[in-house]
């Protein structure tokens, strides 16, 4: 589970979140690249390959995709505080 104490400082504001990979759980991003691939329009990755939600989803079907990021990512550092 994705820690909200531990987010990515480049998330932008909203529902969906990546931790950081400095989170001391071992639940941190892991650059696999897997959301930012997927989904580029709601997931980027910064200058080491990192990934952080960089547009939040607004329709249904959109917060759907990024439901599907959050179920595949093997990390599980995709957080959903909706």
């Amino acid at each position: 589970m994705a820690n909200k104490e531990m987010k990515h400082p480049q998330n932008v504001s909203g529902r969906f979140y990546c931790t950081s990979p400095d989170d001391p759980n071992g639940e941190g991003c892991t650059a696999c690249q897997i959301c930012y691939s997927e989904a580029p329009d709601f997931f980027t990755s910064d200058e080491d390959g990192y990934s952080y939600v960089s547009c939040q989803p607004e329709s249904e079907e959109d917060i759907g995709f990024c439901i599907e990021q959050l179920e595949a990512c093997p990390s599980l550092s995709i957080g959903n505080d909706g």
